[in-house]
Order: structure tokens, then sequence, then C-alpha cells
């Protein structure tokens, strides 16, 4: 399965071939390296390591900047990617958005927006209770959570306040629009997730 690691940089619109306008994510693409190559042989299954985002030697610590020695660069981001054949790569090999083409279906993984604690209406959707009958500080409460005799308890997995967001997430079958090597972009249809900036993997779709 193909992939490659990229970088959220925000929304913008493009024009179709028809005239219409189609809102699209822009992501950095690479260029990513092949730092490491897994087979049946040495690792019981087939897979190529990628890295992305090449930074200062002094930003990574000695065992890591050992695992990247045969690959003659500093990356950051190291990410696996399983495939069915791995013979066509070798470690320090480039791998660019051109992998991808226009109209082909990927899916794009993720880290949401975290939003920290929530409250029931903005975690689950729920509705207000009645701002009259003697209310005051209960309006965005979520109410009753207890049963009676039995269980007497609450039972799990009820929709409660929590934490929110800042969890792994997953776009399927996203098209994508262009794939620009020369600049290392992608753009695909619609929105992924994270913020701009967050590191995002995309990958073939599953589901074609």
């Amino acid at each position: 399965m193909k992939g490659i690691i990229g970088r959220k940089l925000g929304m913008t619109q493009v024009f179709g071939q028809t005239g219409e306008v189609l809102p699209v994510t822009v992501i950095e693409a690479g260029p990513c390296y092949v730092t490491q190559v897994k087979t049946d042989d040495t690792d019981g299954y087939c897979a190529i390591q990628l890295g992305f985002d090449e930074v200062e030697a002094r930003r990574l610590n000695l065992p890591q900047r050992g695992h990247l020695k045969p690959v003659g660069r500093d990356l950051r981001v190291l990410r696996e990617f399983r495939m069915n054949e791995v013979s066509e790569y070798e470690v320090g090999q480039p791998v660019k958005a051109d992998i991808f083409r226009a109209g082909q279906r990927v899916d794009i993984i993720g880290t949401t927006k975290g939003r920290g604690f929530a409250g029931t209406i903005k975690r689950h959707g729920f509705s207000r209770q009645p701002k009259t009958h003697g209310q005051t500080d209960r309006v965005r409460a979520p109410g009753a959570i207890g049963a009676c005799t039995y269980p007497g308890r609450v039972w799990k997995g009820k929709k409660m306040g929590g934490h929110m967001g800042n969890s792994r997430s997953t776009s399927q079958h996203i098209e994508v629009v262009l794939a620009d090597a020369e600049r290392n972009l992608l753009l695909v249809m619609g929105s992924v997730p994270g913020p701009n900036g967050g590191i995002v993997l995309v990958q073939e779709a599953r589901k074609q």
C-alpha cells in the first residue's frame, strides 16, 4: 500500500475542468526518504519506513542519528507503511508526491485538534434544558445520569463531559485533485483532520 508523510498547510479553493469551485486542502507531501526496508526474512512482514521533516542533528538523540546514518539525513518524523512487495525500494531513496495522481482516492490520517475538557452539548451534541420553571444554573447540565434500583450505578460508556479531540482520525476515500512533485504539494478534496502544520499520513484508500 503506497503512502507518504505530509504536513497540512491549510485550505483554499481551485476551479475544476467545468468551472465549478472545489474546496481543497493543501498538503506538503514529502520529500520523504526510505529509512528502513523490512522483509519477510528479516522482520516477518514487508514494509518500508519513511522519514520526513529534515532538522538539525542536535534535535535528534544518538539512537535516532545512528538509525538514520545510512540515509545521510536527519529526519524528525518516521512512519511505517505495510506493503506486499518492497523489492523496488532501497534505503535513502526519495519518495515524492507523484506516487499519487489526480482522481485517485486516498485515506488521510491525522490527529484532531485538542478541545480540552468539553461538556455534553459541545462533545455529544446534547440539547440544553429549559430556562423556565425555576432553572438557575442547569441550562447546559446533562441531566439525570443514573437508573433505578437496578443496576444502581451509572452504566459504562455513558455520554458525559470529558476530554475532547487530540485523537487519531482518518478521512476515508478522499479524492486527489492535484499532485505536484516539483513543489511537493498534494491538493485533496475537502477537509482533513488536524490543525494547520499538523503531520498527516496519506495512503491509498482501502475502500476503492
